[in-house]
Parts: C-alpha cells; sequence; structure tokens
C-alpha cells in the first residue's frame, strides 16, 4: 500500500468538531467559523454575509454547514450571495467538514462556513 501525505495548498483542513466548537489546523473556535484561502476565523453566521462576499475572487463554492440538520440558507443570504455571483451548497456541518476537506486535499478553490453542532 501505498501512503501519500495530503497537501492542503496553505488552506488549513477541519481535523474535528463538537458541541459548540471546531478543530481546524490545530486551532480550537468557538462558535460559527469560516475558512479557506484567507485564513480562518469566527464568523457571526447568518448575519455577516460580508464575510462570505469577501471570498468571491478566491473561491468556485463555499461549502455552508448549517449545524446537525440541513437547513435553507435564509433568502437575504442566499440572495447576497447569488447577487455577488458565490456558489454555495448547504449541508450539516458533518457533511460540509468531510467535503471541504476532500475538495481541498484535491486543489479545489474553496471555502467553509461552519455553524457547529
Amino acid at each position: 500500500m501505498r501512503l501519500n501525505e495530503i497537501d492542503y495548498n496553505g488552506s488549513a483542513p477541519v481535523d474535528g468538531y463538537g458541541p459548540g466548537f471546531f478543530r481546524i489546523g490545530g486551532t480550537l473556535i468557538n462558535g460559527p467559523v469560516i475558512t479557506g484561502p484567507l485564513g480562518t476565523k469566527s464568523w457571526e453566521g447568518f448575519t455577516d454575509t460580508d464575510a462570505l462576499i469577501a471570498l468571491k475572487e478566491h473561491v468556485d463554492v463555499i461549502f455552508v454547514g448549517t449545524g446537525a440538520d440541513v437547513a435553507h440558507l435564509p433568502d437575504a443570504v442566499a440572495d447576497s450571495l447569488q447577487e455577488a455571483g458565490l456558489a454555495a451548497e448547504t449541508m450539516a456541518s458533518p457533511a460540509a467538514c468531510r467535503t471541504y476537506n476532500v475538495l481541498l486535499s484535491e486543489g479545489r478553490r474553496v471555502a467553509l462556513a461552519l455553524i457547529p453542532v
């Protein structure tokens, strides 16, 4: 069996998550978080669309983890992202973490915005 080291192209993968927190690139962050090519930081949640729109020149898609269960984006958020020309895929936060890590390891231009489980 051949093992290859994964290169995340300078972005930090999601190492783990639990009730109210995420571990991204070895750093523990409580509450909602956004990560991608511009780094990792706390996020204000769906009221903070500016943080998502700031990624528009750097990513092709933003994965939005909506917590323990999948939910639709609020209409105002979906409209803002569409007007900015950003593609967003919503899913439960655990699935969003896994999808982000896989596509990040493939060198894809992705970002991740997460609401804790």
